[in-house]
């Protein structure tokens, strides 16, 4: 197993839930903030004074974007990414095959974290929201997030319990009163009975001040667009109309833009002496760079800081060791995920996302040398990553696999990065609206004009009516979201996630759920609620 530097727990919720996950890989916890005094406090990063930099951080500790939780399971559930096991390497006693191939069982880990994590972050939501002395703006952001953090358990778990106050527990819900908590909390701090064209928001106590850290009325609106966009699987009722809706608004209203050749920011991972480097990240690229907070096109984002709000770990998370001397990172890299070799050649060639969303073949240290791994399994000495992998157990090569690159790397970059990971952006609005046009229509050419949008920016051929289909807006779906934590939620949406794809036979519908943990469903057995077992499981 591959053992990694630092372990943290995450707190229990006292309410239902028994004991964390015993996987070594925990998701990393860490309380920024005293949520429980009002005052001015200076959030993880820095650059926002606020009483909420305690219960936002709870984005970081509850997996967003790290090893062991919410990420791993929405990533190596789809066709997207996989951890191959290498040897005795990163098998993991088998939990990460089990997630790739959807055999999952109540006792796995990462399902555990993901339920303890999200329900660790409610909680907090709810201590804040119990505090004497928040504003108005406050609560209603929080409310939000809760919200968003419901959407999560929703999304992954169906039938889960709404704990909506401090030390209360309460009985099951269904995923339909699920689905409805979270549009009614949204729309009230949205400050609309129903989302509509003409719709009046400037009473709402989020108010519109660009905070990407922080959730704004268009943020609401885009957690509403992604609930909506979902609501057939959720809630057996079709919501493309308020879907379109809200993304629309957003697009037409709020004052955020795709981040287009117009904005650049230094390319912190920049070798000088490697031609191929350049000096500046700019548009798609820049949007997810380690310096990408100032983007035009993020409009919630999680806060992340190398030095500050630690828990992004992609760089550990999937390059091999010997890439250490390409970035001069502090510690050495851990070499587990890589994408699948179908999703990396869904990309056309001139695909400026495939460029910065991958890194293959031959690989250069900062000199600009010719990396050499002389563990090789392959053979051959340089480090050089393939698209092809040539298995997933027991023995994948070393080397395999093209390596997520989306969020880019800097030089003497620490195991923490600084990249702030988008929850809401743009770029996935204009596909919202134009996938709920097109089902609302029951015609994909509705969607042509948000397609073509994007992938105009991608620098990729416009496409015209005929060529878009279910099929191909999905895989042009994929190729925007990518890494996003989004893919299992789409494949699902199109009735696709069952379906085989490598090393993955075909899978039975139930595991479009996640099992609810048998320790949750073990210490609340012993309360007047009790939780009960997913279908299937």
């Amino acid at each position: 197993m591959k053992k990694l530097n630092k372990f943290y727990l995450l707190p229990l919720v006292a309410l239902f839930f028994g004991s964390c996950t015993d996987l070594e890989e925990k998701l990393k916890g860490e309380i920024t903030t005293d949520f429980t005094t009002p005052g001015l406090v200076v959030d993880a990063g820095g650059g926002v004074t606020d009483n909420l930099g305690g219960v936002f951080a709870e984005l970081r500790n509850a997996g967003s974007a790290n090893h062991g939780g919410y990420y791993s399971v929405q990533e190596i559930s789809s066709d997207e990414m996989c951890i191959a096991a290498k040897g005795g390497d990163w098998f993991d006693g088998g939990i990460l095959v089990e997630l790739h191939r959807h055999t999952y069982t109540p006792t796995h880990d990462m399902v555990k974290n993901t339920w303890n994590g999200t329900y660790n972050a409610i909680n907090t939501c709810n201590e804040f929201l119990a505090k004497a002395g928040i504003t108005a703006n406050e609560t209603a952001q929080v409310r939000a997030l809760r919200a968003y953090f419901y959407l999560r358990l929703c999304d992954s778990y169906g039938n889960v319990k709404l704990i909506t106050a401090k030390g209360v527990d309460a009985p099951q819900s269904t995923r339909a009163q699920v689905f409805d908590f979270i549009e009614s909390e949204l729309l009230s701090v949205i400050g609309v009975s129903s989302v509509s064209a003409g719709m009046d928001v400037a009473s709402s106590p989020l108010g519109t001040t660009v905070n990407n850290n922080r959730i704004n009325v268009y943020g609401a609106l885009g957690i509403l667009s992604k609930l909506y966009l979902n609501a057939e699987v959720y809630k057996g009722v079709a919501k493309y109309s308020e879907a379109a809706i809200a993304a629309d608004f957003i697009i037409t209203k709020s004052p955020y833009k795709l981040a287009d050749a117009s904005f650049k920011v230094p390319n912190l991972g920049r070798r000088p002496k490697v031609a191929d480097d350049p000096a500046e990240l700019v548009g798609y690229a820049a949007n997810f760079g380690a310096n990408n907070e100032s983007s035009p096109e993020n409009i919630f984002t999680v806060l992340y800081d190398e030095n500050k709000a630690g828990g992004m770990n992609f760089s550990q998370m999937g390059l091999h060791y010997s890439s250490q001397f390409t970035y001069n990172f502090s510690d050495q890299p851990w070499n587990g995920y890589a994408t699948l070799e179908d999703f990396y050649n869904s990309y056309e060639a001139g695909d400026v996302r495939r460029k910065n969303n991958f890194l293959v073949g031959p690989q250069k240290d900062f000199g600009g040398n010719t990396i050499l791994d002389y563990a090789s399994d392959d053979g051959d000495p340089i480090l050089n990553y393939t698209p092809k992998i040539n298995e997933l157990v027991p023995n994948s090569k070393r080397e395999a696999g093209a390596r997520p690159a989306k969020f880019s790397y800097k030089q003497l970059g620490r195991p923490d990065m600084s990249n702030d990971y988008p929850i809401i952006r743009l770029g996935e609005i204009y596909l919202i609206r134009g996938e709920a046009l097109a089902r609302k229509a029951g015609n994909w050419a509705d969607a042509l004009n948000d397609v073509n949008t994007i992938r105009r920016r991608a620098g990729v051929a416009e496409w015209n009516g005929s060529q878009v289909t279910a099929a191909s807006f999905l895989a042009e779906r994929g190729r925007e979201m990518f890494q996003e934590s989004a893919r299992r939620t789409d494949l699902i949406r199109f009735g696709k996630f069952n379906d085989a794809w490598w090393e993955k036979p075909v899978s039975q519908s139930f595991r479009n759920l996640f099992p609810i943990p048998a320790d949750a469903i073990l210490t609340s057995g012993s309360g007047a609620n009790p939780l009960k077992q997913n279908p299937g499981y």
